[in-house]
């Protein structure tokens, strides 16, 4: 039995225990409540306090591209057709499976370090899974396929079939503590990628092997004019490869639920041009939505109806993207990003109330809980509950940049980063503490990622 103190735990399903603790025995939690009260419930436990910090639940990710992790500051164009151009030429063309692996293992390394305990990761290579098991994490990895020719959707589908194949059988070899944390699914990646026919059998083998499925929706204006009027640059990327494409003429939403692929209730990724009408269809078949305001935005492709998608019933939780779009996977950043970003209303001219909805306990309550129950797994993770895995993070608050403080969940969001992590654990293994990620060898990663870097800049 093993005690976590600290001046502040955040259950975030119930209120803020000051000078609160949390037992934990094997990978699960035993009790939560006061120092005091667990030390004599517990006297047999070793104790440790961690002083002027808070213990919460980890945080989770709703999306991420672990493998693009090398290519951090190296896509810095403005233009989203030329930005996944480039992207795709240097992933497939210059960087080895062996590279991939190793920025996936790069991109682990920042995410423990930042609290992030679990991932739902969107990867076509086979490198995030291998860098997921050597990490300890928790996540889904989503095996991206593509084809967006009608007449490659077999070709495409027999390639997911082998990947998927391949990826069950890494699980099966690392034994019941690797299946009890991770899981793969399907990502079928964007319109612009995928037919419709590609769409529909995609749909058709997650249903088939019981598998998630993900996908990226709804995302830009050149999205939106593809499907609604068959123009703008994507419509003339696929004419000037040959492949013919007739528009729907409806929103991404509509046409997913006419191909049948919204009754699987997938994770639409972005959905930054959605309605009430598609938020009402996204609802009512249990689709979910990984909110990535920072990669909107950095793109300028606007700002997702976060207050809409709440009060439509719609599970969200928040994503940071790729760090090649959005530079880190700092969730504590994204959060207050989200909170700032949606109290100013854009565009979208949010009220003064609906404003006030987005206080720090909901941007808490996004990164954890939420984001757990959008990917069903509340009853394991994502509050800080007996039974639950202990899954937790602990952020120090006795820095300058964050004292003083009144109230712990707006320190965390409002003043704290990533950086304040000074403990992060999952099933009640520690993967960081003092400093050291316990579970990768950050030097030599850190050392090889250098030298792929120094390959990638000379390759302009």
């Amino acid at each position: 039995m093993r005690i976590l103190g600290a001046r502040w735990l955040l259950p975030v399903v119930s209120a803020p225990i000051e000078h609160g603790a949390i037992a934990i025995s094997g990978d699960e939690i035993a009790a939560v409540g006061s120092l005091s009260e667990l030390e004599a419930r517990f006297p047999e436990a070793v104790v440790q306090d961690l002083g002027e910090a808070a213990i919460l639940p980890g945080l989770i990710n709703l999306h991420t591209h672990l493998e693009l992790t090398i290519f951090r500051g190296r896509l810095e164009m403005t233009s989203f057709k030329e930005w996944i151009g480039e992207l795709v030429r240097l992933k497939r063309e210059v960087l080895t499976i062996e590279q991939l692996r190793l920025s996936a293992r790069l991109g682990c390394i920042e995410a423990i370090r930042a609290g992030v305990t679990t991932v739902a990761d969107t990867a076509e290579a086979d490198a995030v899974l291998p860098a997921l098991i050597e990490s300890g994490q928790r996540g889904v990895v989503f095996q991206e396929c593509f084809g967006p020719a009608t007449e490659q959707a077999d070709a495409s589908i027999s390639e997911l079939e082998r990947r998927l194949d391949a990826q069950c059988e890494r699980l099966d070899r690392g034994g019941l503590e690797v299946r009890s944390r991770l899981s793969v699914g399907i990502s079928p990646h964007a319109p612009y990628t995928v037919s419709a026919e590609l769409y529909r059998r995609t749909a058709e083998v997650a249903a088939r092997r019981n598998l998630d499925l993900a996908l990226h929706a709804a995302e830009s204006r050149h999205e939106e004019e593809l499907l609604r009027q068959g123009t703008g640059r994507f419509s003339e990327s696929l004419r000037e490869r040959g492949i013919g494409w007739i528009a729907p003429g409806v929103s991404m939403i509509s046409y997913l639920d006419g191909l049948g692929v919204l009754a699987r209730g997938p994770l639409l990724i972005h959905c930054v041009n959605v309605d009430q009408r598609d938020l009402g269809l996204m609802a009512e078949n249990g689709a979910r939505m990984a909110h990535c305001p920072k990669s909107n935005a950095k793109f300028g492709h606007g700002i997702a109806p976060l207050g809409e998608a709440l009060k439509a019933g719609v599970r969200v939780g928040l994503g940071t993207d790729s760090v090649a779009s959005n530079n880190n996977c700092d969730l504590i950043e994204e959060a207050r990003f989200a909170a700032l970003l949606h109290r100013v209303g854009g565009a979208r001219g949010a009220s003064d109330d609906e404003a006030e909805e987005f206080d720090a306990d909901r941007m808490l309550r996004l990164m954890t809980i939420d984001g757990a129950r959008a990917l069903g797994l509340e009853g394991k993770i994502g509050s800080l509950e007996v039974g639950k895995q202990a899954d937790l993070i602990a952020i120090d608050l006795s820095s300058a940049h964050n004292t003083p403080h009144y109230d712990p969940a707006s320190a965390v969001v409002f003043s704290c980063s990533g950086r304040d992590c000074i403990l992060t654990m999952v099933g009640g293994r520690v993967l960081y503490e003092g400093g050291e990620v316990k579970t990768i060898d950050e030097e030599t990663v850190l050392l090889r990622a250098g030298a792929i870097a120094m390959g990638l800049t000379q390759r302009r």
